[in-house]
């Protein structure tokens, strides 16, 4: 008797499992909740999809007939073949300028003070605009990748590879979302941060191997191109596309993703707590 008294007595003691856990999972509801509210902002205006649908569509054909016969030695299909998976990369970092943009506009209406107000965390809103950004990355990779197969682009390895190369874009374009989150945060005006983060992602983009082989480039700038992250996602995207050895990119990716988050995920949510 003494011993099951100690034993209830125990278990009622004892600290319930879970309710430690359950903050993290509200504030990934929340943020899912939020993320939803921007997919339904983004229905209302789709315009907001432009640069994920016709900017690819207009790049494709840009560069592969106007310019694909030169850099491609006359032949626009075997520059196609080069081009698509660097302009996947191209275009899912200069696709991330709107979130920044985004952010900066919903401050300025006060959207943020009516989240003040909300019992989540501060970091919610933040997370699940990033969140919402996901499913915009990934209609810009069917688009692009759908659109190349009705221009005559072929994967050259397989199905698993072509997913595993849309998936490397899409967990890139979210870590550098905090840049562009960061940036409209500590500017005053939408403009300002379409502004700023061109001049962030267009050197990236063009110093990089997306467009030509870059042993075609002086010395000086094959230097910057090695190390530019931009390079290392075409190198990754094109070597699961069309075959390869693709280790040491897909790492050096996954090292940038790590170093984009680690360094612009703190700085955005200061920034976003002085800001509100």
């Amino acid at each position: 008797m003494t011993a099951l008294t100690t034993t209830a007595a125990t278990t009622a003691n004892a600290p319930v499992p879970g309710p430690a856990a359950r903050p993290r999972f509200r504030s990934l509801r929340h943020a899912l909740v939020l993320a939803k509210r921007n997919l339904i902002k983004i229905t209302r205006t789709p315009e907001q999809l432009i640069d994920v649908t016709l900017q690819p569509i207009i790049f494709l054909l840009l560069f592969v007939y106007v310019f694909g016969g030169a850099l491609g030695h006359g032949s626009q299909h075997t520059y196609l073949e080069y081009l698509l998976p660097g302009l996947l990369g191209q275009t899912i970092a200069m696709s991330s300028i709107s979130i920044g943009q985004n952010m900066n506009s919903d401050i300025a209406k006060g959207v943020f003070d009516r989240f003040r107000s909300l019992p989540i965390a501060r970091s919610v809103p933040l997370v699940g605009a990033v969140f919402a950004e996901f499913f915009r990355y990934l209609l810009l990779c069917v688009i692009m990748v759908g659109f190349g197969y009705v221009m005559g682009f072929r994967i050259a390895t397989n199905p698993l590879a072509l997913l595993a190369s849309i998936g490397i874009a899409i967990c890139f374009a979210l870590a550098f979302a905090w840049v562009s989150v960061w940036v409209g945060m500590v500017v005053r005006s939408p403009g300002a941060v379409q502004g700023v983060m061109f001049l962030l992602v267009l050197p990236l983009s063009f110093g990089s191997n997306t467009f030509v082989q870059t042993s075609t480039m002086p010395g000086w700038l094959q230097a910057f191109v090695n190390v530019n992250p931009i390079s290392h996602l075409v190198s990754a995207v094109r070597g699961l596309m069309l075959g390869g050895p693709v280790a040491t990119q897909v790492g050096w990716t996954f090292a940038w993703i790590a170093g984009l988050l680690v360094v612009f995920f703190p700085l955005a949510l200061r920034a976003y707590i002085r800001r509100t």
